[in-house]
């Protein structure tokens, strides 16, 4: 599939710019995929040039979504292999206001390859959204192409960290200390090597030892603490609260926004995210993903599959419609979903509404649902609706996206 054409000239006007700190209303001049010009909303715009000028009406225009843990080839496959989860058609991110993707593999690091998920990425990219991804997956020695996490970041463009990396789950390789560590230290200088995030993204699992391996490499090496991001730290309380102490430690954490049922001793994504602010905790230590496309499983006292969902990138904008609800301020939540991530994984262009940045845009209506996204400079979502699907998508009654079967 060819990559989508430039984009033309676009002029917006009256939009309610949020950076994600609160800019007022502006204009905004785009082209090549770029934002070029932030006006005032009285200034002169430029002129003499053939322009899209697309009005706005005083509505919220947000940093598109960073999604930073995303199984773009499909998850699962926990309970046979009738329940691996297939790829999400591209505007399943859209519609949920997701530009930037980090792909991963999760529990099968065996069927699925690091190979695969790499033409995932390829694929994404033709068609318009921004992705990286991780090499390696739940289990030691990590799944790569050329033999080494450090080789795979050096050599191979989209790769930019390693994970899941599985701990204190029962489908994890049980991994020790050192083989943490020799692990963290290939990411790490890998990282500096080539400029990429240099992370190791590890899955976190119910077990009772929770985070006590990555507080023993902090102790025990000369890592930076940057290195260890922890995902699914919500999943249980106490878990939670250790994640807390790494986060003022200096990692930056994960929270996912899986559901969650009424009694269950974990935080949905929308509580979590308030309690870590009125923490005092770091403000930029902290994160969240869908974990789309990824089975969400639970299993019975024998690690037995009794149960599972799949995750959803529109999760992401869920959790924000919520946060707002709560009364939580743009300004104060949008950080988790924008900069944060695009500055743990170091993407510089990604997360932010400034001159030079990549023209990732979101436009919240007033219930904070999402109106329309522009990903590179490109439309793919107006009035909520997909503008720009996959090549095996096709649009149902309800505007939502499903495969076309008769292709």
């Amino acid at each position: 599939m060819p990559s989508p054409a430039p984009a033309p000239l676009v002029l917006i006007r009256n939009a309610e710019v949020h950076a994600p700190e609160a800019l007022g209303q502006r204009q905004l001049l785009l082209g090549g995929g770029r934002i070029l010009w932030i006006g005032g909303p009285t200034e002169p715009a430029p002129t003499g040039l053939p322009l899209e000028v697309v009005d706005l009406g005083g509505k919220r225009l947000i940093p598109g979504l960073i999604d930073g843990h995303v199984h773009i080839t499909g998850g699962g496959g926990e309970g046979g292999f009738a329940s691996r989860v297939p790829a999400l058609p591209l505007s399943r991110y859209t519609l949920g206001g997701v530009t930037t993707v980090i792909g991963l593999l999760g529990t099968d690091d065996v069927a699925r390859s690091t190979r695969e998920l790499v033409a995932g990425v390829m694929s994404l990219r033709e068609q318009g959204l921004s992705v990286w991804a991780h090499c390696g997956g739940y289990h030691l020695p990590p799944a790569t192409i050329t033999g080494s996490v450090a080789s795979d970041l050096a050599f191979i463009d989209c790769l930019i960290g390693v994970g899941e990396v599985a701990l204190s789950d029962h489908r994890s390789s049980q991994p020790t200390l050192d083989e943490l560590l020799r692990l963290a230290s290939q990411a790490h200088v890998a990282g500096l090597m080539t400029g990429k995030a240099g992370i190791v993204h590890l899955h976190l699992g119910d077990g009772a030892r929770g985070l006590d391996l990555v507080r023993r490499a902090l102790e025990l090496s000369e890592l930076p603490a940057r290195v260890f991001n922890p995902t699914h730290v919500n999943r249980r309380k106490a878990l939670f609260e250790e994640a807390l102490a790494l986060a003022r430690a200096g990692c930056s954490i994960d929270i996912t926004a899986f559901p969650v049922a009424e009694g269950e001793d974990a935080w949905d994504a929308a509580t979590a995210l308030q309690r870590y602010l009125e923490s005092g905790a770091p403000a930029d230590k902290v994160t969240i993903s869908s974990d789309a496309g990824g089975c969400l499983a639970c299993f019975d006292h024998a690690g037995q599959l009794c149960g599972m969902d799949v995750g959803a990138p529109a999760a992401l904008s869920a959790t924000l419609a919520q946060l707002l609800a709560r009364g939580l301020t743009l300004e104060a939540v949008l950080p988790a979903f924008t900069t944060n991530p695009a500055a743990l994984l170091r993407l510089p262009r990604k997360g932010r509404i400034e001159v030079g940045a990549d023209a990732d845009l979101v436009v919240l209506d007033a219930q904070a649902r999402i109106h329309d996204v522009m990903a590179l400079g490109t439309w793919h979502v107006r009035d909520g609706r997909a503008v720009r699907r996959g090549l095996f998508e096709t649009a149902t009654a309800g505007g939502d996206p499903t495969f076309d079967q008769g292709r």
